[in-house]
């Protein structure tokens, strides 16, 4: 199975589970729009993969999603009162744009970023400066900039940190959103996409966001068909924010795990390009004691040693260690039917035990692929 299938079938499997929330918590709308996605990816691997022999369960599935979609947008109606009436009306560039408007952003600051200092001051300097005095960048400042590194190491911490930094509008663009044939064709998407955030970036700055970018802007030898336009636009709008004479407050800050799939002529347009590499053992040790500052330690825990041991691994993988050591003492509760008492203190032990299942998500290999990578095409520093 090739990548762009095990893409789009992670986000089948993605867009199910947020619609499923959504739909518990009672966001019929959202809960909607995402079992529409869904369905959209579907018809996309059906339309790509006609002889495969799922194809009968896929069609099967993505009709369901959008009866399920209906219904529950006929449920969202009936709860609301609606004023007016807009049929026959042509939707707004604002009205095409929110899908990729994120209203509510990730309370995420810088501080909550732990480590990764010479990324965030390089973002600090391309970005949040420019956008609070730009008449200090008579000759202009970068406005693309490509996170790259192992996953789980705090790339879209970032991004989002960026947003909240600035107070800006934060656009978050997926593949499957805009390869999606289902609402129209991609390429205009993406105009419409630059085109409103050029437009809303006079009173606000704008921060579009492409995770896991390699989906959308790499090159694999099996494409859809609307990879390469979407490729070809995308680097015509990255083109357009470098106007002369036009000094917009718009900034596209892509993530990736895999930047050797991106297009070269993709990556020549990011004047900044960061990696986000592990956390060193300062970072592991500042990580530690950000996620444990919530619970009660055992005298006996010694956090520099834990740094130590937890060489190659992520942030991601530091957060989940701290969880299952936590939950070793929750589950002596629940199996002593303890239920009511308070959790024992999380001792050196339990983080001994955890990390002699749990192995570092991050192999030696990989770094060396990230390493060669920064060799050739890094663009970082300041």
């Amino acid at each position: 199975m090739n990548s762009s299938r095990e893409y789009l079938e992670a986000l089948v499997r993605k867009y199910v589970n947020d619609a499923m929330i959504n739909e518990r918590i009672g966001n019929l709308t959202d809960a909607a729009k995402n079992y529409k996605k869904a369905a959209e990816v579907l018809f996309m691997i059906i339309n790509n993969y006609k002889n495969d022999p799922m194809i009968h369960i896929y069609k099967n599935l993505a009709e369901g999603y959008l009866k399920k979609a209906e219904e529950l947008e006929k449920e969202a109606k009936l709860s609301v009162s609606v004023g007016g009436n807009n049929q026959g009306k042509e939707e707004s560039e604002e009205d095409l744009v929110q899908d990729f408007v994120i209203v509510e952003k990730p309370p995420v600051k810088f501080e909550d970023v732990i480590g990764l200092e010479e990324a965030k001051q390089a973002i600090i300097e391309a970005i949040v400066y420019p956008s609070k005095r730009p008449d200090l960048f008579p000759l202009g400042w970068p406005r693309n900039i490509l996170l790259y590194g192992p996953p789980g190491c705090g790339k879209t911490l970032l991004a989002a940190a960026v947003a909240n930094e600035i107070d800006g509008i934060f656009m978050q663009i997926d593949a499957a959103t805009l390869l999606s044939k289902w609402f129209g064709e991609a390429e205009k998407r993406v105009a419409t996409i630059f085109r409103y955030a050029k437009k809303v970036s006079v009173s606000k700055p704008v921060i579009i966001f492409i995770d896991e970018v390699d989906s959308l802007l790499g090159v694999y030898e099996h494409e859809l068909g609307a990879e390469a336009r979407v490729r070809n636009q995308f680097l015509k709008e990255l083109d357009g924010l470098s106007d002369k004479g036009k000094n917009y407050f718009v900034y596209v800050i892509a993530a990736t795990n895999k930047p050797w799939k991106l297009d070269i002529g993709f990556i020549r347009r990011f004047h900044k390009r960061i990696y986000i590499p592990p956390p060193n053992k300062d970072a592991r040790k500042a990580l530690l004691e950000y996620y444990t500052k919530n619970f009660k330690l055992a005298p006996d825990v010694d956090l520099d040693k834990l740094a130590e041991l937890t060489e190659g691994y992520s942030a991601s993988d530091i957060r989940d260690i701290v969880i299952e050591a936590y939950l070793r003492t929750v589950r002596e509760l629940f199996k002593s039917n303890r239920i009511n008492e308070t959790p024992r203190p999380v001792t050196m032990n339990d983080f001994l035990e955890v990390l002699k299942r749990k192995k570092p998500s991050i192999s030696k290999e990989m770094l060396k692929l990230y390493e060669e990578w920064t060799r050739n095409f890094g663009a970082g520093g300041s």
